[in-house]
């Protein structure tokens, strides 16, 4: 059954006149043709939509149920070209994105609010996911986008694309009460607690970036636990079982029994960047990276 459109507009000015030379008359055609289109839609429906006497033209039962629905495919068929033109431009669709917990703290809240007002048609993916996970979903396309910690492998550069969005420096967070001076505070001076990280194989650019800070002050932590998202470290210092040296942003996650602190010694700046495949063609993905890099040069 092939049922064209232009059956259903035939059919649907019929239906509001009542009459054929006059429906004819609104399409600007005559009448033989109007009523044989009408005659093929009846055909290939196997029922008769309109009744015909002496006395004029009526709906059957089967016609009155076929125009509400005659005139929503019509209004719907009429929409393509602007939903398709929206879509073209990545005014609608679908947008999965990643991120790693520090950027939940950061860039990711008030960029995701720019985004949703330029583009409030877009359906957002989120989901928080590690560095690591993040370059595999993205390897094997199952996310458009993720804000990760680099660096980026050699075997994911040669498929991904970058783009740096932050870089800051690395904080204490220090069970509360622990430290009594007020000011910036030198590792050297802070009692000899265990160490929670973050496990090199999930971030090595951070847990590398971490290390470094002892090694320049001449010391070697005891890891005492490793966890893979930031609010578990947070909570583990604030429960007592060591400090940590997180990225600056995470001091917005407030805890009780934590607090943080700026560091007197040297730190390296963490980075937080988008990845994403350099063959993505989606025009929704190329909207969200546009609006980011204006978001980045304001």
């Amino acid at each position: 059954m092939n049922i064209e459109l232009r059956q259903l507009r035939y059919f649907i000015t019929v239906a509001e006149e009542l009459h054929f030379g006059k429906a004819a008359q609104r399409l600007h055609m005559t009448q033989p043709p109007l009523s044989q289109a009408i005659a093929q839609l009846e055909e290939l429906l196997g029922a008769p939509l309109f009744d015909r006497n002496r006395r004029g033209v009526a709906l059957t039962p089967a016609g009155s149920a076929l125009l509400p629905e005659a005139r929503r495919l019509l209004s719907q068929a009429q929409e393509l070209p602007a939903l398709v033109q929206r879509a073209a431009s990545g005014e609608t669709g679908r947008l999965a994105l990643a991120f790693v917990s520090s950027a939940d703290y950061s860039v990711l809240p008030p960029f995701l609010r720019a985004y949703r007002a330029a583009y409030p048609q877009v359906q957002i993916a989120l989901q928080e996911a590690t560095s690591d996970l993040q370059l595999e979903d993205l390897l094997h396309s199952r996310i458009d986008a993720g804000l990760l910690i680099p660096p980026l492998p050699d075997k994911a550069r040669t498929e991904l694309d970058y783009l740096p969005v932050l870089k800051e420096p690395l904080v204490l967070a220090a069970p509360l009460g622990l430290i009594t001076r007020r000011g910036k505070v030198a590792l050297k001076a802070l009692p000899a607690l265990p160490l929670i990280i973050f496990p090199r194989a999930i971030s090595p650019g951070l847990y590398d970036a971490i290390l470094s800070v002892f090694r320049a002050a001449g010391l070697t932590p005891a890891i005492g636990q490793e966890a893979i998202q930031m609010q578990t470290i947070v909570s583990l210092v604030s429960a007592g079982m060591g400090i940590a040296l997180v990225p600056q942003s995470v001091s917005n996650l407030m805890r009780p029994g934590v607090e943080y602190r700026a560091l007197a010694d040297p730190t390296p700046l963490v980075e937080t960047g988008l990845a994403w495949r350099r063959d993505n063609p989606s025009p929704v993905l190329l909207g969200f990276l546009e609006l980011l890099r204006n978001q980045l040069r304001n």
